[in-house]
This record gives C-alpha cells, structure tokens and sequence, in this order.
C-alpha cells in the first residue's frame, strides 16, 4: 500500500456524512421554531389590546394536570428510547404506551379547556383579539402533539406487534427529538399565555 493511499484511507475513516434523520428532525424542528417564534410574539404584542372580553385573567385557569402529563412524557419516551436500546421491547412498548397515555390526557385537558372557554365564557377565535392569538398558539401546538402521538403510537403499534427491536432505536431516538421540541415549546406557551399573560 502506497502512502497516498494509506492517506486516503485514514481520512475516509475519520470523517462521516452527518446521519440523515437527525439532521432532517433537526431542520425539522428549527423551522418549527420559527413558526412559533412568530405565534409567541404575535400573542405577546396583542396582549391587552382586545376591545371586549373575556380577557385571560377572567377566563384562563393554570393547565396543571396537563403540563404535568406532558412534560412528564418527555422523561417515558426517553426511557422507551433507552429501553429499545439494550434490546428490552417489552419494556420500551410499556414506556412508549405511557407516553402517549400521558399525551392524551395533557391533549383531553385542553379539549375540556376549550370547551369551557367557549361554552361558558363565549371565547372563541372571533371574539376578540385575545381569542384569536389565544386559540392559534395553544392550537398550533396542540396540533404537533397530535402529530406527535400519531407517530408514536404507529411505533407503538409495531411494538405490539412484536416488530421493534434493538435495530430500530436510533428511529425511535430521532423521533423522540420532536417530542422533547414539542414538550419544550409547551414550557414557553404556559409561561407566556399562563403565567405572563393573565
């Protein structure tokens, strides 16, 4: 062997192409980001400027149950991801059904909100300017929890199936990074619409 070749081959050994689906789930997220950087500050900006009411501070009630449920299942899919990882199926499928046992009721939380908001205090999307960024930023991000559910329950599925393996975690690891975006981006809508907001 020559020594360019030598060469060649060490420095091809060294270096690899970024992996594909993390790069991808990362794209993904920072454009998301984005999105909802916009929605944030839009909500922000009108913050008080409604004509009429309800404003937030008569009608809004702090989500604790679902905030608990939804941060919590950031902590299950990562020990499902963790679980995958050294070949435990059974267990990855019990920490993965948990996970979105625990999306669904941070997602029924907020249909019961909804449906107060709109029944009992007549906030709707129209109603006012709080309506309007109110209903876009919680429902915009209730939408990528739905979108996120959808996908872990389609691994759920093959998991119970018996068609996840050891091979298939670093799949699950990616996806789980949308998980984790849409559980962080949740902290900066309790924050801004809960807390700063009423």
């Amino acid at each position: 062997m020559s020594a360019y070749t030598a060469v060649l081959t060490q420095s091809t050994d060294e270096w690899q192409l970024p992996d594909k689906g993390k790069v991808g789930m990362i794209c993904l997220i920072v454009a998301e980001a984005a999105i909802f950087i916009i929605f944030v500050l839009a909500y922000i900006f009108y913050l008080g400027k409604s004509l009429s009411g309800p404003t937030p501070a008569e009608v809004l009630k702090l989500p604790v149950l679902g905030t608990v449920c939804l941060l919590s299942s950031s902590l299950t899919v990562h020990f499902a991801v963790a679980a995958l990882e050294r070949n435990e199926a059974p267990l990855s499928s019990l920490w993965l059904a948990l996970t979105v046992l625990l999306g669904g009721i941070f997602l029924a939380d907020t249909a019961v909100e909804w449906h107060e908001l709109i029944y009992e205090h007549g906030l709707t999307i129209r109603t006012n300017l709080f309506g309007t960024t109110f209903y876009s930023l919680v429902g915009l991000h209730a939408s990528h929890v739905i979108v996120g559910l959808g996908m872990l329950s389609l691994v759920l599925l093959f998991a119970v199936a018996g068609k996840l393996n050891s091979s298939h975690a670093h799949r699950l690891h990616v996806l789980s990074y949308y998980w984790h975006f849409v559980d962080a981006v949740w902290v900066v809508v309790f924050i801004v619409v809960y807390v700063l907001g009423r």
